[in-house]
């Protein structure tokens, strides 16, 4: 393929844009091919104005005939990003979109952000169905500062352009994890007379298939690796200890039976032991549950520990012991009002993906300790009225109605992981519901888009996606052996990984995540909407090793590898570490700008980033990692 042309321009902190001759700068472009196909290209700069000045580097490829771009910055931009009807307010990309107005509601054909917003800071462009494009990629940081990856569409020229630029400016408006958009922010530079330096980025064309992203950044994880050693404070079996100990101690509450979501940090708030901080709730699954019961269950057994088992069978006994009048669980339980709904505005909702994670990982319960009439109950009775609802092109629904059971929205792809549960399940009845259900949903993962698994993100890309589409289609493979299948989950596995950190964010020292040198290779960025990293990719570390097992590829093995030792960073060893009691893990690691400043930790220990701590280590361990 050809070598795409990069362009270069300065930007002046006055606004104004040219090229670097007209503003100063003399800039030459070194290229060297790559062994992936692609072009090191390195940039020497010299600034020969005889005065200081404060300016940008932007170095971009530009992808003609582009009448309908598509976009990936690896966990942070997914083609539109945001569906137009999505509820929650995020940068989404238009054609068109170029003013003001549009970018107060966080929509534009132009977007710029900082590099740590990034998994792997890249961007790729493809110009529209069936056609190619190019990608650029680059470190998070150079010389100049902290750097930026950024895209741009000309509706007038039919060109899509992606960009990087040092250091970083961000545009049209800065994201901070709401609905109101900040003041764009920029890092500067101010470039002195005769001043010189270097930045190097890589170029890459594309074919027209969007999985092309996946050689790349395979390439570019191999390259940056070496300098992101991954550094666990501790080994995997005491992790395990650790995290079985934090849920028992921190999260199980014996009355009546429950895994309470969130502990903080500080028990002494308002000198209330830390309970006004305490969510009193538990989902069904996902941030609460049946999957860290079924955690505690496997430690507690394994271990020999009858008290870490008997408090987990409490809570699966609570869990089954009350199933909506529509036959599936129900969503969320309130201390005051006992079990509701799930987090979704449809009225008496209940959410596909939450209700499934939680007949899965109960049907995995059974198998470890057979013999719970209560439990098998309750999974059959999921399954079957699941498996009733099924639409003709095989969709199993998102959103279903508590009391009728009507399915309330069919939209996205959040009953994707009810294809795991069927065919753990058994019997050729589940086994030809999953297949169905399977081909329905294998449109998403062809089409580089999944979304709707987390309640609250509605229908925008997730890394939660990614991980849901795994189980189902490891689980589909191991089945029935079908290529097809097997095909599915190789692709969907490279999806969920574009949101995984290939490189270690800097950190101010003086910042606890600096302080304590956390590495961030390992770690998955939740989703655009949510940009903080989290450790929720340990849900499916058994799958991605049999990944590796099916395809002889050991990179998928290497991944679920790094992401188990990146969390076994911050799991408190005693009462006190990072400000946290023993076993706690937070939720939030703030590797940008979002939420909170960057280098900060959410202080709070949650049911499920303790719980997926402990499945991940109980996984590699029963697989001999």
């Amino acid at each position: 393929m050809p070598s795409p042309e990069v362009t270069a321009t300065v930007v002046l902190a006055s606004g104004q844009v040219g090229e670097p001759r007209e503003l100063g700068f003399q800039v030459d472009l070194d290229r060297a091919p790559r062994p992936d196909g692609g072009d090191r290209v390195t940039a020497r700069v010299h600034y020969s104005g005889r005065q200081p000045v404060v300016a940008w580097l932007r170095f971009a490829v530009a992808v003609a005939d582009s009448d309908d771009p598509w976009w990936l910055i690896p966990g942070a931009f997914y083609g539109e990003n945001r569906p137009a009807e999505n509820d929650r307010v995020f940068p989404r990309f238009e054609i068109g979109a170029t003013s003001a107005e549009d970018a107060a509601r966080m929509v534009s054909s132009s977007w710029d952000f900082r590099a740590d917003r990034a998994a792997t800071p890249a961007v790729f462009a493809w110009a529209g169905p069936g056609r190619g494009g190019a990608a650029v990629a680059t470190g998070e940081r150079s010389a100049l500062g902290i750097t930026g990856v950024g895209f741009g569409h000309d509706e007038g020229a039919d060109t899509a352009t992606v960009r990087l630029t040092f250091p970083f400016r961000e545009g049209p408006i800065t994201y901070y994890g709401d609905g109101t958009p900040r003041p764009a922010e920029a890092a500067e530079h101010e470039w002195q007379p005769g001043e010189e330096a270097a930045v190097s980025f890589t170029v890459h064309e594309l074919p027209a298939d969007r999985h092309a992203y996946a050689p790349v950044l395979r390439s570019l994880h191999a390259e940056s690796k070496a300098a992101a050693p991954l550094r666990p404070w501790v080994e995997i079996g005491e992790a395990a200890d650790l995290a079985a100990e934090g849920l028992l101690r921190w999260h199980f509450d014996p009355d009546p039976g429950v895994l309470l979501e969130t502990v903080g940090f500080d028990r002494e708030v308002t000198g209330r032991d830390g309970k006004s901080v305490d969510r009193q709730a538990m989902h069904i699954g996902w941030v609460s549950g049946i999957p860290w019961a079924f955690a505690l269950l496997a430690h507690g057994l394994r271990s020999g520990s009858e008290e870490e088992a008997d408090a987990a069978r409490r809570v699966l006994d609570f869990c089954t012991a009350e199933l909506s009048p529509s036959g599936t669980f129900w969503g969320v339980w309130y201390r005051g009002t006992g079990w509701t709904q799930s987090w979704t505005p449809l009225k008496r909702g209940l959410h596909s993906r939450t209700l499934a994670e939680a007949t899965l990982f109960l049907l995995r319960a059974s198998a470890a300790e057979p013999g719970h009439d209560q439990w098998d109950a309750a999974i059959r009775s999921n399954l079957d009225v699941v498996a009733g609802r099924q639409r003709e092109d095989g969709n199993l629904g998102s959103i279903h109605h508590a009391e009728t059971g009507e399915v309330l929205s069919w939209s996205g792809a959040s009953g994707l992981t009810w294809i795991a549960a069927l065919v753990e399940a058994g019997g050729e009845r589940y086994l030809d519901t999953a297949r169905r259900a399977g081909d329905y949903y294998a449109r998403f993962v062809e089409a580089e888009y999944l979304s709707g698994a987390p309640e609250d993100v509605d229908l925008a890309p997730t890394s939660e996606d990614g991980y849901a589409a795994v189980l189902a289609y490891v689980a589909l493979h191991r089945a029935t052996g079908e290529a097809r299948w097997l095909d599915l989950a190789r692709r969907s596995a490279d999806w969920m990984l574009t949101f995984r950190y290939s490189y270690d964010v800097g950190f101010d020292a003086h910042t606890l995540l600096g302080r304590y040198d956390f590495g961030t290779r390992g770690a998955d960025q939740a989703s655009p909407s949510n940009q903080h990293l989290h450790a929720y990719g340990l849900v499916c570390t058994a799958e991605l090793l049999e990944l590796t097992e099916a395809t002889g590829d050991e990179h998928y093995r290497e991944r679920a590898e790094e992401s188990l030792a990146c969390f076994r960073q911050f799991v408190a060893r005693q009462d006190g570490d990072f400000n946290a009691y023993r076993g706690m893990v937070s939720e939030r690691y703030y590797q940008t700008s979002c939420f909170q400043p960057k280098g900060m930790l959410l202080t709070l220990s949650h049911a499920w980033s303790v719980g997926v701590l402990l499945l991940g280590c109980e996984q590699a361990i029963a697989s001999g990692v």
